[in-house]
């Protein structure tokens, strides 16, 4: 690689380690044949063993901001010549509180090769040129920015005009129609009650596997507890475990030896890497609305909700938008 010591052409930030765990295989699959290499940088492993391997060289950083500031920060990694910036889960990782962190980051990018705010440089003609430059990449590339998100609250668009220059937008899929392969289910219920309906939605016979959301670790653990004792295959998914257990919980799933996983809010973009859910329970209300279109197959969402605030009354079926 030229300049190795300058650090790599692309940088992928994602909110979760587990995502950015997925991103990297993914990746791998294309890249190594091409002779592209990628380095993981995210918290639970290893600091200067990431570190080591990124000052070998690498084409791509796939990272989790909070450890990436972190190498930034000890000189195990300079973006002297990144040239491309992604943002996966742009609004998620807002949610998470990573803005500042985010912002930090681009700051460490070349200001040399931002494209200028002109009508010039949004000529074709010139684009084309510019990308087909065979200089050195942080002398004449512009930065090119890409933010994949499935909502724009303020936040992710007070980002996209800091950052990005008269940016183009794509959508995939419908905007604003409910996803047709998803069905979601709400009752209405008293605290008391929630454990009960879910025994009897499991008991029900739904398709396997599944997974129940949760508000709180705690509440995980607890839950998790109770239906191995009445016989289930049942593990745990939240920020409380070590990232070898996170693992074990994902790949226990995936591989079939468990085919319940209780988890919590903040761990839900990790389960992008199952290959299929067939069932969906919500013991609180908790924002699942986009992360359906990441989980394959056909599934139903049963959401045990304590008011009628909501709007929706007990057993009605209501669509997953």
């Amino acid at each position: 690689m030229e300049d190795a010591d300058q650090g790599p052409y692309a940088i992928i930030m994602a909110p979760t380690r587990e995502l950015a765990q997925q991103i990297e295989e993914e990746t791998n699959k294309f890249g190594t044949p091409l002779g592209i290499r990628t380095v993981l940088v995210v918290g639970g492993l290893s600091r200067e063993e990431q570190g080591f391997r990124l000052r070998l060289g690498c084409e791509i950083v796939i990272a989790t901001p909070g450890r990436l500031i972190d190498v930034l920060e000890n000189r195990y990694l300079v973006l002297n010549q990144c040239t491309y910036i992604v943002l996966d889960e742009a609004d998620r990782m807002i949610d998470m509180g990573f803005e500042p962190d985010v912002q930090k980051i681009l700051e460490y990018m070349p200001v040399t090769n931002l494209k200028p705010d002109t009508e010039d440089a949004e000529d074709e003609n010139k684009l084309l040129a510019n990308y087909n430059s065979k200089k050195k990449y942080r002398q004449t590339k512009y930065r090119q920015t890409v933010m994949f998100t499935a909502t724009m609250p303020p936040a992710v668009e007070r980002l996209a005009r800091s950052y990005l220059r008269r940016p183009a937008t794509v959508y995939i899929g419908s905007v604003g129609k409910p996803t047709e392969r998803i069905e979601q289910i709400v009752y209405i219920l008293s605290e008391q009650d929630k454990r009960k309906k879910l025994m009897e939605v499991l008991n029900r016979g739904v398709k396997k596997p599944v997974i129940i959301f949760v508000n709180q670790k705690k509440g995980a653990d607890v839950l998790a507890k109770g239906l191995e004792k009445l016989g289930y295959n049942a593990c745990t998914l939240h920020g409380g475990k070590g990232q070898e257990q996170r693992e074990l919980a994902l790949n226990s799933l995936k591989g079939g030896s468990k085919d319940i996983l209780v988890a919590t809010d903040k761990t839900r973009l990790s389960l992008a890497s199952l290959p299929y859910i067939g069932n969906i329970a919500v013991e609180e209300h908790i924002h699942l609305k986009h992360d359906g279109a990441k989980l394959k197959g056909t599934f139903s969402r049963y959401d045990y909700q304590r008011d009628s605030a909501h709007g929706v009354y007990p057993h009605e079926k209501v669509k997953y938008t």
